[in-house]
């Protein structure tokens, strides 16, 4: 099971179906990872991944940072390695502008995930480890903190990091075009 899970999404208001929906698709995308790490890519299927460049516990080099600030789409093709994948992140390398770089991507800062050779995309709402669901009070804010919480950017439509030929070409995705 996804091991990000916080709490249920139980509360004394209901159940955050939303969310429960989410984890369980983050996990299905962690699973996916998995055997594609020991198995590879089976026939033509290759992988969009978005996901918020500024989420807690994503590492990458300060240049792709500086270019994606908001958000990121990788693809995982022809042109990847070392893709390890845990419990709450995966990590691989990929090439951008002819030189590898390692990405370590918490599966909370994914925005999007698809398999155009398949016709299949999924949407997420990017969430921190310590933000509690929408409609609930933080921590801080229960207990009245005066710390400055800040609130959760919806990421926009950026240009995508394309890493599937080597050169560090820039693409834009759009789920609902097709080939």
């Amino acid at each position: 099971m996804f091991r990000q899970e916080l709490e249920p999404p139980l509360s004394s208001d209901g159940i955050d179906y939303q969310r429960f929906v989410e984890d369980a698709l983050r996990d299905a995308v962690r699973r996916l990872l998995a055997g594609i790490a020991e198995h590879g890519l089976p026939g033509e299927h290759y992988f969009y991944i978005g996901f918020q460049t500024g989420h807690p516990g994503v590492a990458m080099p300060r240049s792709l940072r500086d270019l994606y600030p908001d958000e990121m789409t990788i693809i995982l093709q022809h042109q990847y390695w070392n893709l390890e994948v845990l419990p709450d992140s995966f990590s691989v390398e990929l090439s951008f502008s002819a030189s590898r770089q390692r990405l370590t991507i918490p599966y909370l800062a994914l925005t999007m995930f698809a398999d155009p050779s398949a016709e299949f995309a999924l949407r997420f709402t990017p969430r921190a480890a310590d933000q509690p669901p929408p409609g609930e009070v933080s921590q801080a804010q229960l207990h009245g903190s005066r710390g400055e919480e800040k609130p959760v950017k919806r990421p926009r439509s950026t240009p995508a990091g394309r890493a599937g030929d080597g050169a560090g070409d820039v693409i834009r995705f759009d789920p609902s075009r097709r080939k």
